[in-house]
């Protein structure tokens, strides 16, 4: 069974069979997920629209429920309304090759703050990213607090929802990009490779970072050097360090125009 992931404000969440139903229906809210007591027939014609709509469903406890709607009104079903709806893999790789640019991308595995969240997409907008990938599960999504803190970047940039990181990554190598991990207890600096080609980078969530099973899949492992005492940084911190190098090193080779000479 799954954990309720993220974090939601009251805004961020609707409930009730008979309004969820009709979102689903009309198709005009960015649902992310669903949350259900049971997948019996009261519930069976809700989860497969959903199913239908790839809207991840979860079976969760009743007390998950009231602690999310405390009145009680909820009837068993409440819905995650996304501040905007999701891009495929394939829509953010075709955004990337319609600009004439090689793929930039960055994979988020776990975080669960909305204000990480919010922040590493202001920088990844600001840095070309062409699209940032976060897990379906036990980390956050879409939220109204995510949109703010972003201070208008996810309104320009591609937010991909993967159901599994490790598919997401074999299926980013076998489309010719090189996907790292960035971990502290790498031996490779992150200035040591080269970054201007088509790239994938993976930062982890606060507290655990990446989990073992995604570190392992990426091509190689990278590390800031910490000339502290604290051994890492906040992703956010993290990500403004990585994404600038690899602007860096993509403009290095750039030839500025000439500037316009008097007649």
């Amino acid at each position: 069974m799954a954990q309720v992931g993220g974090n939601a404000e009251p805004s961020d969440l609707i409930y009730g069979l008979h309004t969820i139903r009709e979102a689903l229906r009309a198709g005009t809210r960015p649902l992310q997920r669903i949350l259900v007591l049971r997948t019996d027939r009261q519930f069976g014609d809700l989860v497969q629209a959903a199913k239908r709509k790839q809207i991840p469903v979860h079976i969760e406890p009743p007390p998950a429920f009231d602690r999310l709607v405390p009145n009680g009104r909820h009837q068993g079903v409440i819905a995650f309304v996304a501040a905007k709806s999701y891009d495929t893999t394939e829509q953010i790789l075709d955004r990337a090759n319609t600009r004439g640019e090689k793929p930039f991308l960055v994979l988020l595995d776990g975080v669960e703050d909305p204000h990480n969240l919010g922040a590493v997409l202001r920088t990844a907008e600001a840095a070309g990213v062409h699209g940032v990938f976060i897990p379906e599960r036990r980390a956050v999504g879409l939220t109204s607090v995510v949109a703010k803190v972003s201070a208008g970047a996810l309104d320009h940039i591609s937010v991909g929802r993967v159901g599994n990181l490790i598919r997401l990554i074999q299926d980013l190598k076998e489309a010719g990009l090189w996907v790292y991990g960035v971990d502290p207890q790498a031996e490779k600096l992150y200035t040591d490779i080269d970054m201007t080609g088509p790239i994938a980078l993976v930062l982890g969530g606060e507290g655990e970072g990446i989990r073992p099973g995604v570190l392992g899949e990426c091509d190689d492992r990278i590390r800031i050097p910490m000339q502290g005492r604290v051994q890492s940084l906040n992703v956010s911190a993290a990500a403004a360090v990585m994404l600038f190098e690899v602007v860096r090193q993509r403009r290095k080779d750039v030839v500025p125009p000439a500037k316009a000479t008097e007649s």
